[in-house]
């Protein structure tokens, strides 16, 4: 199913951290997913630094389970109940998600919260350079996420029941309180300088204008399944971070794989973008500006927009370095990701003062 790093590809046997009574959970699904039957194995995917994912696997079909990691948690983090629901509500759309079968709120079945939702075969890269693809064809793989972006954006909040699924309107001001309260009051992980310079900055200089559509907050090729051969996305994966938001600041987010070190997660910092066949930042943000039917954004206030996706990707690192010390990491890579929380920052102050 997966193509990409080995860091992050295939399956393992379900870690130690990580086991829970498989009994039980066979149990629940004979009486909540239609159609399920065992016996079941199951297995954990290599990736994924938030919330354990795991392959469930049939004689007949395999499904995937989405948990919240076990220990004590920040509360609001890890929601799987939301990522459930707006699964289920893009599901009764034309957009690109995986059909959940059940949603189990119960933490004596496994221990925590969890989800089972179809599993989509298709391939998923690591590497935004697309490398198993043919230069010629990389544009189009571009141009498909760059369409399903704008696609997720033009969807009426509530033509699908989402219309409470956040709060309307301020997204930038409640998303810099939330990330910097988030990350001032994780002690375990502490302090930087520079950080607290972006958590002062950064509610002061939020541009003018306001617009609310449902966000996926995460929106990267590695959480995003294309069919097997062709330059289409079959699905759009991890949604633990949507809601109702501002679609620029989830467009910039997107877009920060032109800026971002690919030592770090899949970026394009430093490639021959021509080489490569792949398209320009600007032409990538003119072709979703025309396919959302806006006026091109000025250089400023999407420097900023950009200044805020690295500073909130930032904070989520400081919180995964949170988890690394309290021991309730989901992903063996943690640590290792932990460590590039300074050169995000570095980041997030190089686009900030491209606003000045």
């Amino acid at each position: 199913m997966i193509t990409g790093t080995d860091a992050n590809m295939g399956t393992t046997p379900v870690r130690l951290e990580h086991l829970f009574d498989e009994q039980a959970l066979v149990d629940w699904m004979i009486g909540n997913v239609e159609g399920f039957a065992g016996p079941l194995k199951v297995e954990q995917f290599k990736g994924g630094q938030s919330n354990p994912t795991y392959k469930l696997v049939t004689n007949t079909k395999s499904y995937v389970l989405r948990r919240k990691p076990p220990g004590d948690l920040l509360k609001g983090a890890h929601a799987v109940d939301r990522e459930a629901r707006i699964l289920s509500a893009l599901g009764s759309t034309s957009f690109p998600v995986a059909k959940v079968y059940g949603l189990c709120e119960d933490d004596s079945i496994i221990g925590t919260s969890f989800f089972i939702m179809e599993m989509v075969e298709g391939r998923i890269f690591w590497d935004v350079t697309f490398p198993d693809v043919e230069t010629g064809n990389r544009a189009a793989y571009f141009d498909a996420m760059n369409a399903a972006i704008a696609s997720l954006h033009s969807i009426d909040p509530a033509s699908v029941g989402l219309s409470d699924f956040g709060k309307p309107g301020n997204y930038f001001e409640r998303q810099i309180a939330r990330w910097s309260k988030q990350y001032l009051e994780d002690a375990d992980a502490g302090r930087d300088t520079e950080m607290d310079k972006l958590v002062e900055w950064l509610p002061a200089n939020i541009p003018l204008g306001d617009e609310t559509s449902v966000v996926h907050g995460d929106f990267r090729c590695d959480n995003m399944i294309f069919h097997p051969t062709e330059p289409r996305v079959l699905a759009v994966l991890d949604w633990e971070l949507s809601t109702l938001g501002h679609p620029l600041a989830d467009f910039a987010y997107h877009a920060m794989m032109f800026r971002m070190p690919p030592d770090i997660v899949a970026g394009l910092a430093g490639a021959d973008l021509a080489m490569l066949g792949i398209p320009s930042e600007a032409d990538y943000l003119a072709a979703y500006c025309r396919r959302t039917n806006r006026a091109l954004i000025s250089e400023a206030d999407y420097a900023f927009y950009v200044a805020f996706n690295f500073f909130r990707l930032a904070a989520i690192f400081h919180g995964i370095n949170g988890r690394v010390i309290r021991g309730t990491a989901a992903s063996a890579h943690a640590k290792e990701r932990a460590k590039s929380f300074p050169k995000l920052v570095a980041l997030a102050r190089e686009s900030m003062e491209a606003c000045l």
